[in-house]
């Protein structure tokens, strides 16, 4: 009797397990259909993103369309949060767990281009979604749609927030937000970015430090009497003369780039006034405030020696990603079971042309059927992002999909031009799916949860403090004005 009710036991318990793992499924499944069912609606959207190219802080019509569809889908929006107009927080349900998902928008200045393999500027259109952020808002807005109805249909607790996350592109729109406290009560963040490829490894990314350098000299007439102006430009060239020199004086991990946005009016007048933009980068963030020193010293230095006055403006700082293993390797699971997808007749052509702009050998394009092996690197990339800062204040992770032809570099014009077509609604539509799926697990298992959370701490240490890289200044709305 005693072994026909351990059996039983046994039985009861692997027949639940596996109802479990079958109720599993069919929610997975149809989220999967759910999502396939809304392609021409969240494609459509994202075109529209797409053609606004909004930049950072001015992207009122894309927060503003993301908003509604958030809205009409159920969910309670509050606009301008941290004191930044196109920022909102969208959430649906109570209590905990509660998960984020971010969602960006924001399009790059001087990469205007149009739908088409070769290069064609859109006229009237001075900026393009160089970097997929047309598709970043809309999938993540997706997945949390997706999610809020599979909680409403099983009657599930728990908390979504959809974080609408304006000016990545060197605004730390995201640091604001993490300085606010809007990410305090939260358990864990999702996000995800346009790619070439189809990815959820665990790694790291730059930290960064960007700035503003404003020289004021004396206008005079360059020829008649020179003597008497003082020039800006010459601030500024100095400042790059030294900046330039210090390269060879700072780690190989490192990165400066800088862009001069006003050298004066005419060759004819000595320029009273002149500004160059500066990033610096590292995968220490210390580092990156060590060389952010050295460069205002270089600006000063320039000022004195040019008889000019130099001051300076922080524009944008973020921290470098902190990984989260175990979180990444959830969403790496949920990946290949989205798998990834195959290019019809029309996007080949289109991709086969675009591959041949390329100055390096490009890979397959079947590559976008397939999903890159997990791989764990705490070395940081070559890019940075504002999802740092979240990061290091709650477990995060991410993945990048085909949304761009295999090969092709961000902040192009081939990235614009492929974002605007049915191949960037593609690579779109499998980080929704990748993403929503992550979110049930999630809400259906504290222990992924936990595990995160202990991950997390051993991470950043008990020490650790977060204090945001752009100290107690303001937004910086105007930044791209």
């Amino acid at each position: 009797m005693k072994y026909a009710c351990i059996a039983l036991i046994f039985l009861t318990g692997t027949v639940s397990a596996q109802k479990k793992k079958a109720d599993v499924i069919k929610a997975q499944q149809e989220i999967i259909k759910s999502i396939d069912a809304g392609y021409e609606k969240y494609a459509g959207i994202a075109h529209q993103i797409w053609e606004f190219a909004e930049v950072g802080y001015q992207e009122v019509k894309s927060s503003a369309l993301l908003q509604e569809t958030l809205t009409q889908a159920g969910f309670k929006v509050e606009a301008g949060v941290a004191g930044i107009p196109t920022a909102f927080v969208a959430s649906f349900g109570s209590g905990k767990p509660v998960i984020g998902i971010l969602g960006e928008y924001d399009a790059l200045p001087g990469v205007s281009q149009d739908a088409v393999p070769e290069i064609k500027q859109v006229p009237g259109r001075p900026a393009g979604h160089a970097c997929g952020h047309h598709l970043f808002g809309t999938a993540s807005a997706a997945a949390a749609i997706a999610v809020k109805n599979w909680m409403v249909a099983n009657n599930k607790s728990g908390t979504i927030r959809f974080y609408g996350t304006p000016a990545e592109e060197g605004g730390s729109g995201k640091v604001y937000m993490v300085r606010e406290g809007l990410f305090k009560d939260v358990d864990l963040v999702f996000h995800w970015h346009p790619g070439s490829q189809n990815n959820a490894s665990a790694g790291s990314s730059l930290a960064n430090k960007t700035g503003k350098f404003r020289f004021y000299g004396i206008a005079s007439h360059a020829a008649a009497a020179p003597d008497r102006g003082r020039s800006a430009l010459d601030g500024v060239e100095a400042m790059n003369d030294m900046a330039n020199m210090m390269r060879e004086h700072v780690p190989q991990e490192a990165r400066m780039h800088y862009v001069i946005t006003r050298g004066g009016e005419a060759p004819n007048v000595v320029p009273a006034f002149a500004e160059v933009y500066y990033y610096v980068r590292h995968p220490n963030r210390t580092v990156v405030k060590d060389m952010w020193e050295r460069i205002t010293r270089a600006a000063q230095g320039a000022a004195l020696g040019t008889d000019t006055k130099v001051e300076w403006e922080i524009i944008g700082g973020v921290y470098d990603l902190l990984p989260n293993e175990s979180l990444a390797r959830v969403v790496d699971a949920n990946l290949r079971k989205v798998g990834g997808y195959t290019y019809d007749e029309t996007e080949k052509a289109f991709a086969e042309k675009i591959q041949k702009t390329f100055t390096t050998i490009p890979p397959a394009l079947s590559s976008t059927s397939a999903i890159s092996e997990f791989k764990i690197t705490d070395g940081a990339g070559f890019g940075s992002t504002d999802v740092g800062d979240v990061s290091w204040v709650v477990p995060t992770a991410g993945l990048s999909t085909a949304t761009w032809v295999p090969g092709t570099a961000a902040h192009s014009w081939q990235a614009v031009a492929a974002g605007g077509t049915s191949i960037g609604s593609k690579g779109m539509m499998l980080a929704a799916k990748t993403l929503a799926l992550s979110m049930v697990d999630v809400l259906s298992n504290p222990v992924l949860i936990e595990n995160a959370w202990k991950e997390f701490r051993t991470r950043t240490g008990e020490s650790f403090k977060y204090e945001a890289l752009i100290g107690d200044r303001k937004p910086a709305l105007d930044y791209r004005k």
